[in-house]
C-alpha cells in the first residue's frame, strides 16, 4: 500500500470526514491509505475518500467475501446467549472509522449494546454508538457499516444502530488495544 494506483474504471466513493457521495473518474490517481473492514480510503487530488470493497477491481484489486451475507464462521443455527454477544462484538470490531486504523469497540465508540429474542423467534440487535466529533459526516456511514455486520450473524433479524451524544466521547475512552496502535502507549 501506500504506491500510487490509477483507477480502472469510474467509482462511486464517499467523502471523508463530509459523509458526501462523490464520483471519481477513470484514470484518476490515488493512493490507499487504509485496507480495514472491507472498505478502502484513499487520497486523491480532492481529499480523502472511502470506497467499498465491491469496487475493488476499479483499484486493480481482488474484491474480497462480501461481508453482507450471512457468516459461516458462525454456523446456520440462530446465536442466543453469550455466543450471540461474543459474535456481535466481534462484527463491531470489524468496523472502522476510515481515518483511524482502530475498529470501532477498540475507539470507544460502543457505548451499549442490547440484543431482544423476539416471542416468534429471531433477534433483534440494538448498538448505541458514537463518534469521535459531533459533526462527522461519516457517522451515518459507519452506523450503516455496523448495522451490515451485525445483520450477518444467524438469527438476527433485524439490527439498529443509534448515534448517541451522551456522554461526549474523548481519547480516555479507547482501549489499551486500541491506544497501542495509535502510538498512545
Amino acid at each position: 500500500m501506500n504506491s500510487e494506483i490509477e483507477l480502472k474504471r469510474q467509482v462511486e466513493a464517499i467523502q471523508i470526514p463530509s459523509g458526501d457521495t462523490i464520483v471519481l473518474p477513470p484514470g484518476l490517481k490515488v493512493i490507499i491509505t487504509q485496507s480495514l473492514g472491507g472498505t478502502y480510503t484513499v487520497v486523491t487530488s480532492q481529499g480523502l475518500a472511502r470506497i467499498s470493497s465491491r469496487d475493488a477491481d476499479a483499484l486493480g484489486l481482488d474484491q474480497p467475501v462480501a461481508a453482507t451475507r450471512k457468516s459461516e464462521a458462525y454456523g446456520d443455527d440462530p446465536l442466543t446467549g453469550t455466543a450471540l454477544e461474543s459474535a456481535v462484538w466481534e462484527q463491531l470490531k470489524n468496523v472502522y472509522d476510515p481515518e483511524i486504523p482502530v475498529n470501532i469497540v477498540d475507539l470507544g465508540l460502543v457505548y451499549d449494546m442490547a440484543a431482544e429474542t423476539k416471542p416468534e423467534g429471531g433477534t433483534t440487535v440494538t448498538v448505541k454508538m458514537t463518534l469521535t466529533a459531533p459533526g462527522c459526516g461519516m457517522g451515518p456511514t459507519i452506523a450503516a457499516d455496523a448495522q451490515s455486520r451485525l445483520m450477518t450473524i444467524p438469527g438476527v433479524e433485524d439490527a439498529r444502530v443509534d448515534l448517541v451524544w451522551d456522554p461526549p466521547w474523548n481519547q480516555d475512552m479507547i482501549s489499551l488495544e486500541g491506544k497501542m496502535k495509535l502510538g498512545m502507549v
